[in-house]
């Protein structure tokens, strides 16, 4: 299905794209991973899903771990100072007098900042009707009060609809835009991740950027989530390429390493070449979804190739308020 969509999509952009990753092949062999810029690390709070117990009954841990001690696991057990919250594991506790400002303490306490929100489960962006796009917007308001006060500068969320390609990019462009209103008060980016269904055509991708032209909407690139929906992956690094000029975000997906700790699904140096050339300085947020080693295995295995690629991880100046040190993007 998404051959057929980049027919009709992006023959254009996808020569672009290919064009775009020879540039920065070429690049890279003139120099070494430390002399292109770097981009800090962060932690993707998904990658201890099952650590946190959000998984099935079988998979689950004899000792589940409490999501509020997400920034403290993160700082003193894989030396990551960044992290990107997940909402499924804080819909019970998001209304509660005094939950941010524990949560953001939380935070603080360990010298960790918080960089985004990964939403999920807040209605159609792309809905046929017009009152469950507008409901979507509004359903993100309590997500956006949350990342405010944690200090985050984004939230992400999908772009999933109904109807044809073109219709799901009018469709998906009003409500997200609806929702960009919602969260201008709070100063926040919002991104959109290639996350199932259209989302996960980078040439579809770039047309809803290019629809909804808004400078606070951006991209949240993922390395692995270029799959169809028989469960194909088609071409990770031309669709990373496709979006990444709009990138606000990033999500290094992996899945498992042989014994030279290289990722053995994606191509790896190449996807860190196209994210460190391009004009995106921000964080790279590790996500591990293998099961062929132990949640903390897999991101420290991770963490170790990124930083061999030339990624880099460093410290946080956290001040008063909101916290801008990490927005960089």
């Amino acid at each position: 299905m998404i051959t057929s969509r980049r027919d009709a999509l992006g023959s254009i952009a996808l020569a672009g794209a290919a064009m775009f990753v020879a540039r920065t092949s070429a690049l890279a062999s003139q120099t070494t991973p430390a002399a292109l810029p770097t981009n800090p690390l962060s932690l993707a709070q998904w990658s201890l899903h099952r650590t946190f117990g959000l998984c099935k009954p079988e998979e689950r841990p004899a000792a589940v771990l409490d999501p509020m001690d997400f920034a403290k696991i993160s700082k003193e057990q894989f030396g990551i100072s960044r992290v990107e919250y997940v909402n499924q594991f804080y819909r019970e506790k998001v209304a509660e007098p005094g939950f941010a400002k524990e949560l953001r303490k939380r935070a603080d306490d360990v010298g960790v900042a918080s960089i985004l929100i990964m939403c999920d489960g807040e209605g159609v962006s792309g809905a046929a009707a017009a009152t469950e796009r507008a409901g979507f917007a509004q359903n993100h308001k309590k997500w956006c009060e949350l990342a405010a006060a944690l200090g985050c500068t984004a939230i992400r969320v999908n772009a999933r609809g109904e109807g044809s390609a073109e219709e799901q990019i009018e469709r998906c462009a009003d409500g997200i835009t609806q929702l960009l209103a919602v969260a201008k008060p709070f100063g926040l980016n919002v991104i959109v991740e290639n996350h199932g269904g259209l989302s996960s055509d980078g040439a579809w991708v770039v047309k809803l950027m290019q629809a909804i032209h808004n400078d606070s909407c951006g991209t949240l690139p993922d390395f692995g989530n270029w799959r169809d929906e028989s469960g194909v992956l088609h071409d990770p690094v031309a669709n990373t390429a496709l979006v990444m000029p709009f990138a606000k975000g990033c999500s290094a997906k992996s899945y498992g390493f042989d014994a030279a700790g290289n990722e053995t699904t994606l191509d790896y140096p190449k996807l860190v070449e196209i994210v460190r050339s391009s004009k995106y300085r921000g964080p790279v947020g590790i996500e591990y979804e293998g099961r062929s080693m132990s949640e903390p295995d897999g991101i420290l295995a991770t963490k170790a190739l990124l930083l061999r690629l030339g990624c880099v991880v460093s410290s946080v100046q956290l001040g008063w308020g909101i916290c801008r040190c990490h927005s960089v993007y």
